[in-house]
């Protein structure tokens, strides 16, 4: 169970907002949009999007409650993704060199071409 940022109580966390203070929860009454909000000093303090200069809120910087929110000190690595087949990454590059192979082959054929006339 999740807690209530203003009231402390505990709270579903599927709950759009708290049954007993009625502070929202959940951005623009979603319950897939997470609302981070601070009762004490501001967001924008602990924020990654502070830090590096990024943040586009209409809040910024002073905003307590943020759906941009991402804490600093946790880490934020590369997402995990599958490993794909060599076939798979080969035909990806055929396609998207495609251009480069075709003139490639067409340089390949007009110098066979001159080292026959020879």
């Amino acid at each position: 169970m999740a807690e209530c940022p203003r009231c402390h109580t505990p709270v579903d966390t599927q709950a759009i907002a708290c049954p007993y203070c009625k502070n929202p929860l959940k951005a623009f009454g979603h319950p897939g949009i997470p609302l981070h909000q601070s009762s004490e000093g501001y967001l924008c303090e602990t924020c990654v999007y502070h830090h590096d200069e990024t943040c586009n809120f209409p809040k910024y910087p002073y905003a307590k409650d943020c759906t941009l929110y991402t804490d600093i000190s946790t880490p934020m690595g590369e997402p995990d993704l599958p490993a794909l087949p060599l076939s798979t990454n080969l035909n990806r590059w055929i396609r998207r060199h495609s251009t480069l192979l075709l003139f490639a082959g067409l340089m390949l054929v007009s110098v066979a071409i001159a080292l026959r006339n020879l």
